[in-house]
């Protein structure tokens, strides 16, 4: 059963996301005016498949898988943003919490529709 492996990979990338979050300055360049939303879209894109992987051991109703991908992804982006509160030189944002929000969202849906175009039996996704 692939649920340790999965259930691992989702909470190690969730201790690096913590980690960049503590730290005061993240060493990336400044290209354009609000970068940083970019940033957590993509982060937050890429828990959600994360996520998506580990949770669809347990929930095999894809609209729910849904939501508990978002919501999951969705609920650590807040706990992420409090935790910033107490980081000198780091400042919460709604903006930063909604741009995570989306892009877990998007990503659950890019998981639900490669699932759909291609679909795998039951069996081979438990093995």
């Amino acid at each position: 059963m692939q649920t340790t492996p999965r259930l691992l990979a989702l909470f190690l990338y969730c201790g690096f996301i913590f980690w960049l979050s503590d730290q005061s300055k993240l060493p990336t360049p400044n290209l354009f005016e609000n970068e940083d939303k970019l940033h957590h879209f993509l982060a937050y894109g890429l828990m959600g498949v994360f996520a998506w992987r580990a949770f669809s051991q347990w929930c095999t109703n894809r609209k729910l898988l849904i939501l508990a991908t978002v919501g999951f992804c969705s609920l650590y982006g807040v706990t992420d943003e409090w935790h910033q509160v107490y980081v000198v030189g780091r400042t919460p944002s709604w903006l930063d919490w909604l741009a995570d929000t989306i892009g877990s969202l998007l990503a659950a849906l890019a998981c639900y529709a490669i699932g759909r175009m291609f679909p795998v039996k039951t069996a081979i996704m438990k093995g």
